[in-house]
């Protein structure tokens, strides 16, 4: 047995035997699994999974309504069958490098999506470029993510990654850009979050598709046009319901709705891939998994969690509750100024933490209905000097104004409507603009220039080194608004990304890949230490998987 096998069995006996027996926690998971949004869903239920309903209906009438049980649709309301070695189900960041990875290893595939067009997210997606990377600055890499994720990763997968993410990356460029796409490698430039990690050479290949408005979703419509030369099919405005299971609990199909509400079937010789992307808009879901994330925004929409529930009643088993999931907020001013430790205020202009706290975890001090995830940076005139040692880079004043609604300059390479950075000669008058209460927000300011001033911070305890008064006029606010971007948690997967059952077993026929399969993060809140993880970690399980499952 392999070392990568031997991690993925000893990860997925620690899930399943977490504090928890077989029944209680499958029952968790079922009942984090569907919404009342899925009452009227179809599907084919296995032998397994029409046991643990039998079990769960002991529980009480409410988890039923809360996971119904699917109804299996007869032969005489299948309108069409098609058969193809690979069906793909969903098309973004995974989806579509999957298709097209199978394909290009001589499979026949159809992709199945339920909105009219490829739909994703982002901008950037991270490999390691192993060529110029040391094997022990990778190791190095892999184990600071461990740390990252509360050490509940599943490190083989971190390094199915870490390497065969380079290569990853660089078919996907070269890909899309066959696709027409606008896409560069950036290489290790924007990773400033593993500085000090390690001493070894660790070297990135690092897609980005923009800038901004032009983002990874055009990206993946450029893809797609490659793979569709390639030979895949895509079957937009189809919605997978079920999946075809069977007697054995193999998985060999999918069944789908078109836009006229008639049923088809596609059959799969080698395997279904799903790929349908989170839950996050789906609020029964969230309710279980993520309930402290109730009062925050969803940056996406068609997040409903079909693939979980698909997945669940063919066998799979989700990951216990405590998921991973994204904030941030990169919009409002410049990216690579999230992370400095400027003095920061809530919505009533009150000081609320240490501001050594990285932007990604700061979700955690503003939980509550009143500041629904919204916070400002404040700093002053001399804020290119105070932060020339801080983590990111410092925009200078002529720079801000790209990202300064208040500013007539025509703005690139940002979304309009999003960016909040603001400029006043007074701290009064920024106070307004931040949406802040002036006396407050002054009140506050003072406080904490005079703490800068002594060089001890009595009130959060933030090294003296990152304390910087607010003092020297004109004065600037980020006001930062962070929405949950995506929730990286999901279905228990091996090294191939094969569902695993109950048993910790492979369901024959079913893959997951992308925001749906689990074991890569662990940790309440998604890491940034190395930025563009999250794509990256989409293209090359797409891409990995497609291949291994043409081959089978």
């Amino acid at each position: 047995m392999s070392k990568e096998s031997k991690e993925i069995d000893q990860y997925t006996a620690n899930v399943l035997q977490n504090g928890l027996s077989r029944r209680s926690f499958l029952t968790r998971a079922a009942i984090g699994t569907g919404g009342l949004a899925f009452a009227g869903l179809t599907g084919s239920v296995s032998a397994s999974s029409a046991a643990q309903t039998q079990e769960y209906a002991q529980i009480g009438h409410a988890t039923l309504e809360f996971m119904p049980k699917p109804r299996a649709i007869p032969d005489s309301e299948i309108a069409s069958t098609q058969t193809f070695d690979v069906v793909v189900v969903g098309a973004g960041a995974s989806g579509v490098p999957a298709a097209l990875s199978a394909a290009e290893n001589g499979a026949k595939v159809a992709v199945l999506q339920k909105q009219a067009i490829v739909v994703a997210q982002g901008n950037t997606g991270s490999g390691l470029d192993l060529k110029k990377s040391d094997k022990a600055g990778i190791e190095a890499l892999i184990n600071r993510l461990m740390a990252d994720n509360a050490h509940r990763s599943n490190p083989a997968l971190l390094r199915s990654w870490a390497y065969n993410s380079g290569e990853a990356i660089s078919w996907v460029i070269d890909r899309a850009k066959k696709g027409g796409a606008t896409v560069v490698d950036q290489g290790t430039k924007p990773q400033h979050g593993i500085k000090g990690i390690t001493e070894y050479p660790l070297e990135f290949v690092t897609s980005y598709f923009g800038p901004k408005p032009y983002t990874a979703g055009d990206g993946m419509r450029a893809l797609a046009k490659t793979a569709e030369k390639a030979g895949v099919k895509f079957f937009f405005n189809t919605p997978a319901n079920q999946l075809i299971q069977d007697a054995t609990g193999k998985v060999i199909g999918v069944i789908a709705q078109n836009r006229d509400g008639k049923y088809h079937k596609f059959m799969a010789k080698k395997g279904v891939i799903l790929a349908a992307g989170d839950y996050q808009n789906n609020k029964a879901m969230c309710d279980f998994f993520i309930p402290d994330l109730k009062n925050f925004e969803r940056k996406q929409m068609d997040r409903t969690g079909d693939g979980f529930v698909m997945a669940y009643w063919a066998g799979g088993v989700i990951e216990p509750a405590g998921h991973t999931k994204m904030l941030h907020d990169f919009d409002a001013g410049p990216a690579a100024m999230c992370d400095m430790p400027f003095l920061v205020v809530n919505r009533k202009g009150e000081r609320f933490v240490n501001e050594a706290v990285e932007m990604s975890l700061m979700n955690n001090y503003l939980r509550s209905e009143a500041d629904q995830g919204c916070y400002s940076q404040v700093f002053d005139s001399d804020y290119m000097e105070q932060a020339k040692n801080w983590p990111g880079k410092a925009y200078t004043p002529e720079e801000l104004k790209n990202y300064m609604p208040e500013d007539p300059s025509e703005k690139k390479g940002v979304f309009p409507s999003q960016i909040n950075t603001f400029v006043a000669e007074t701290l009064e008058g920024l106070a307004v603009k931040l949406g802040c209460d002036p006396k407050t927000f002054v009140k506050n300011v003072n406080r904490y220039n005079e703490l800068c001033k002594t060089g001890r911070d009595e009130d959060f305890g933030k090294a003296p080194s990152k304390m910087a008064p607010v003092l020297k006029a004109p004065f600037y606010g980020i006001r930062r608004r962070m929405r949950l971007s995506a929730i990286t948690s999901g279905v228990l997967v091996n090294e191939n990304h094969q569902a695993l059952d109950a048993d910790g077993k492979p369901i024959g026929g079913l893959f997951i890949v992308g925001n749906m399969g689990g074991g890569f993060y662990g940790g309440v809140d998604y890491p940034l230490t190395v930025f563009g993880l999250s794509l990256g970690r989409c293209y090359t399980f797409g891409y990995l998987t497609g291949k291994y499952v043409a081959k089978l």
